[in-house]
């Protein structure tokens, strides 16, 4: 097999076996970094560069509850200078999980007889929508299993149909995708329908956990092509990519030096590297008994998102509903930038599921299932700023041209006035009256502490507008 072609399927034109095991491998096995490299490390990100892999390798070495402390202490400043108070927030729309994988740890495996095959059709999307849009949601993912009757022109069809529906106030301003890779041709299709963000996980980086795992007369059975696949994206066009890993499969510490390792090739390969990272941990599932002795527990999750947040400054880190309430209050303070909200993942599930959740529907079992309202309210609470904000994306401040905003810190005069405008709108049209008392508050207190000047004026002028008129999407 040559580097590039896969399964006779065309590779990008960087399409190689990136992922260097022998050295990650003996990266870790080094004795534990002296401190003065620890802090040397930190200083480094706390001066908004990505690290390098080394680098990432020396702050997984720490072991010394003095240095995993600077770890956090770093982290949570950095998260406060890159992010400030803002957490993005979304929900998944899962459209079908037929899928002619086979994935050790998925319910949506093609062997699994217990799950409940089904994929919605374009008027049971819709009333999906309606119901996401009648409870505030502005930002969707919609999630398909790998299986030829989801084709790029058929996803295409999907995504319109979600930025059609219209409830009131009520609308879908960005829909980020989650799906099998694909190749150029595909990537196009869906770029004309204006996807957000494309999502693919290469769930392990070590090659012997992934063969293991996944059937390689399957299409996913395909590392090679899989790893290459957001290289295509981006060669095809498509701004914004992410990445992400299953926590659990193999070692957690190789594994974030696997998602640096791509985070950096996509940077220095295309401008611009992941634009989110997720580290979803493996959960009970309908059909699944895996039992891998690499189960990641708490302290150690907590520790590789605050070593993420330091190895890649601004890229989105993303915790989802997978995780309980508590472990995703606790993560926001260090390393969290996005979450979703109010999630269910049963096929159908916005306007079927019931209080319970039926394993038998959903790909894995959610953590926190609280509604919108009550995720919107507890973050008030604890001082975040909630935003639903979409305004780069559709102004062209994506990719690189993002990156050239951002890392001067240019984006936070951007971001912080879009979040509250898109609060605001939330709680005039949404929101219980606690959630809207606690909102109110917030957003007094964040434009008290802006600077006098026009873009303070400005930015008072359209939160009234809303509050008063029927304007919505008040970006700058």
């Amino acid at each position: 097999m040559s580097d590039r072609m896969t399964q006779s399927r065309p590779l990008s034109s960087n399409g190689i076996d990136f992922i260097d095991e022998a050295n990650l491998h003996g990266l870790l096995e080094r004795p534990a970094a002296e401190p003065q490299a620890v802090r040397d490390a930190i200083a480094k990100s706390l001066s908004k560069e990505a690290l390098s892999v080394e680098e990432t390798a020396v702050l997984l070495s720490a072991t010394s509850p003095e240095l995993i402390e600077e770890i956090y202490a770093a982290a949570r400043q950095l998260k406060r200078d890159v992010y400030g108070n803002r957490i993005v927030l979304f929900a998944p729309l899962y459209i079908g999980n037929d899928c002619i994988n086979d994935c050790a740890y998925c319910a949506f495996k093609r062997s699994n007889r217990d799950v409940e095959r089904r994929t919605l059709d374009l008027a049971e999307v819709r009333r999906q929508v309606e119901a996401l849009e009648n409870k505030g949601h502005k930002r969707l993912i919609v999630v398909f299993g790998e299986h030829p009757r989801y084709t790029p022109e058929l996803m295409a069809e999907y995504i319109r149909t979600v930025y059609d529906v219209r409830v009131g106030h009520g609308e879908i301003r960005r829909v980020n995708v989650n799906a099998a890779p694909m190749d150029h041709e595909g990537y196009a299709i869906i770029k004309e329908a204006r996807i957000g963000t494309f999502q693919v996980f290469q769930e392990t980086y070590h090659h012997e956990t992934y063969r293991r795992l996944h059937d390689p007369r399957t299409p996913k059975g395909d590392y090679l092509w899989r790893l290459d696949g957001l290289s295509r994206a981006m060669e095809s066009g498509l701004d914004d990519v992410g990445i992400g890993a299953l926590f659990g499969l193999y070692d957690w510490r190789f594994e974030v030096l696997g998602l640096v390792s791509h985070a950096l090739f996509l940077q220095n390969h295309y401008g611009a590297g992941s634009h989110t990272i997720s580290f979803p941990r493996l959960r009970p599932a309908c059909g699944v008994d895996l039992k891998t002795g690499y189960e990641v527990d708490d302290d150690d999750f907590k520790r590789l998102i605050a070593i993420l947040r330091l190895a890649v400054p601004y890229t989105g880190l993303i915790c989802t509903a997978r995780e309980s309430a508590e472990i995703r209050r606790t993560v926001m303070e260090f390393g969290v930038s996005q979450i979703d909200a109010g999630s269910r993942i049963e096929l159908g599930g916005y306007t079927e599921a019931g209080d319970a959740q039926a394993m038998e529907r959903e790909q894995f079992e959610l953590g926190d299932i609280r509604p919108l309202d009550s995720v919107m309210r507890e973050l008030m609470v604890d001082g975040y700023l909630p935003s639903f904000c979409t305004a780069c994306y559709r102004l062209g401040r994506t990719g690189e041209h993002f990156m050239e905003f951002s890392i001067p810190g240019f984006i936070k005069r951007f971001c912080t006035p879009n979040a509250l405008t898109t609060l605001e709108e939330y709680l005039v049209d949404y929101a219980s009256p606690e959630t809207r008392a606690a909102g109110e508050k917030l957003i007094q207190d964040e434009v008290d502490a802006l600077p006098d000047g026009a873009d303070k004026a400005d930015l008072e002028r359209r939160l009234k507008q809303i509050r008063e008129t029927d304007s919505r999407d008040l970006y700058i």
